[in-house]
């Protein structure tokens, strides 16, 4: 208990750099906010009175103390663009990311570990081979380019998938939790159930590629090493089932560094999904930090980027919190 509290006490200087490390990047993006929302013909009046009205003529520092002040009241302040608040536009948008993201890393979960576990069974055989040139492909290639080759096939030349978006135009979905797979369900819509899935497969599968590709080697590295302990050597030669020796021995106790990996690329994917949302059109937080940055919306790509980087800290703090779990000895030397 102490411990976890520590950590949580450690997590502040930690956000703190964060939110400072956000409040200058944003400032350093080339463009003045007043300029293009009144456009190229404004008079210098108009454009010196929209920047005192949003503040931006005031020094930095005093810009950033006032942006601090607003985060201590939970006020992520309003876009520039829209005049609505930064937090409800990100929530309206965060169901999308959260929603792609979850079922990257499930495909990712699904076909990583037990290609990883047999390539470890398997050692040196044609399923290692076969792991080892998934995972450095998956890792070498360029997520935008897979997602391209992806639409390519499944989209222009076959036609079984849709090219990008979310849901077919036709069909109206209500927003109840923002995972439309989820909300077509509770609404008793298969119609628009089937049609969310369609629509979710390539950029799923083009997101999954790289944690994919990571969590088959780590399985493999952690499947090795365990496999050559003594304590599996032991149920081998007591004649245990190899299937029970890889599930209940081998696999049970390399769970670590397989969950440490799944963390944090659970993190990078939630923050990290910019390049696979604009290519597929995706309506998730990741476009509209991406339209943010075209409209210099300095509130808005605040927010956006704030959330991404809290996201992967809380995510990493709770697969901290997950070691004591799974592994007993941990568990005891917190509770101590």
């Amino acid at each position: 208990m102490n411990r976890a509290f520590g950590r949580l006490v450690s997590l502040v200087p930690i956000l703190f750099g964060v939110v400072l490390l956000v409040f200058l990047a944003v400032r350093a993006v080339p463009g003045d906010p007043a300029q293009i929302m009144l456009g190229e013909r404004a008079t210098p009046e108009t454009l010196a009175q929209l920047r005192h009205e949003l503040g931006l003529d005031r020094p930095v520092p005093v810009q950033f103390a006032s942006y601090v002040g607003q985060l201590a009241r939970g006020d992520l302040g309003r876009s520039i663009q829209s005049g609505e608040a930064v937090a409800t536009e990100i929530a309206h948008r965060a169901g999308a990311t959260i929603e792609l993201s979850v079922t990257a890393l499930a495909i990712a979960l699904v076909v990583g570990i037990p290609l990883g576990c047999l390539a470890a069974v398997k050692r040196n055989g044609w399923v290692d081979v076969t792991a080892s040139g998934v995972s450095l492909v998956g890792v070498s290639m360029p997520i935008f380019w897979l997602g391209l080759l992806l639409m390519l096939l499944f989209a222009a030349t076959w036609r079984v998938l849709p090219l990008s978006g979310r849901l077919d135009l036709a069909l109206d979905v209500a927003p109840v939790t923002g995972l439309l797979t989820v909300d077509t369900l509770l609404q008793g819509q298969r119609e628009a159930f089937v049609d969310a899935l369609r629509h979710l497969v390539l950029p799923a599968c083009t997101l999954a590629t790289v944690p994919l590709a990571t969590l088959v080697r780590m399985t493999r590295a952690a499947m090795l090493e365990v496999l050559g302990s003594e304590h599996v050597r032991a149920a081998r030669a007591k004649g245990v089932p190899e299937v029970l020796v890889v599930l209940r021995h081998a696999l049970s106790n390399a769970w670590i560094p397989i969950v440490t990996v799944a963390g944090l690329q659970l993190g990078t994917l939630l923050s990290g999904a910019v390049l696979t949302e604009t290519l597929f059109s995706w309506p998730g937080v990741g476009t509209l930090a991406v339209g943010a940055v075209f409209a210099r919306d300095f509130p808005l790509l605040q927010g956006c980027v704030l959330v991404f980087a809290l996201t992967f800290v809380a995510v990493n703090w709770g697969v901290d919190w997950l070691y004591g779990r799974l592994d007993p000895r941990l568990r005891s030397r917190e509770e101590a």
